[in-house]
């Protein structure tokens, strides 16, 4: 019964030992993983060929040689689009765990409060939003 003594008080190096145990399995996985990525890494830079031509050096963009400056300016309208979808998405990523918190005993009326506190922050965002012309697509 040396097992159980050890689980319900044994000495102090038994205790420690078992709680540092845990931690040196998650310690060597990532050790493992560091070296794995380090061997494919190089791996890849001995095995494949350098040959570098003014072709290959060249800027690449969708096989159009590229023409002009390479500095553009982009429409500001695109990142506001992107910047709404991350809005929603976040939105998305809160809904579904107050779905399951909601129907939880106890939580039903303060979370449906701040889920509709929430809902109204994100229309109010929205509604600036439209009310600035954002939203319309020129």
């Amino acid at each position: 019964m040396p097992e159980a003594k050890v689980r319900t008080g044994g000495t102090g190096v038994q205790l420690a030992a078992e709680y540092f145990h845990g931690y040196a399995v998650v310690g060597l996985l990532a050790v493992v993983g560091v070296l794995f990525v380090a061997v494919a890494f190089a791996a890849g830079r001995l095995l494949r060929p350098v040959v570098p031509t003014p072709e290959k050096l060249l800027t690449y963009e969708c096989g159009v040689d590229p023409v002009g400056e390479g500095w553009a300016h982009t429409q500001v309208r695109y990142y506001v689009y992107a910047f709404l979808y991350v809005i929603f998405a976040v939105d998305s990523v809160f809904l579904f765990p107050w779905a399951t918190v909601f129907a939880a005993p106890g939580y039903g009326a303060a979370t449906l409060v701040e889920m509709f506190l929430f809902l109204g922050f994100l229309a109010v965002g929205l509604l600036y939003a439209w009310k600035k012309g954002v939203l319309e697509w020129t």
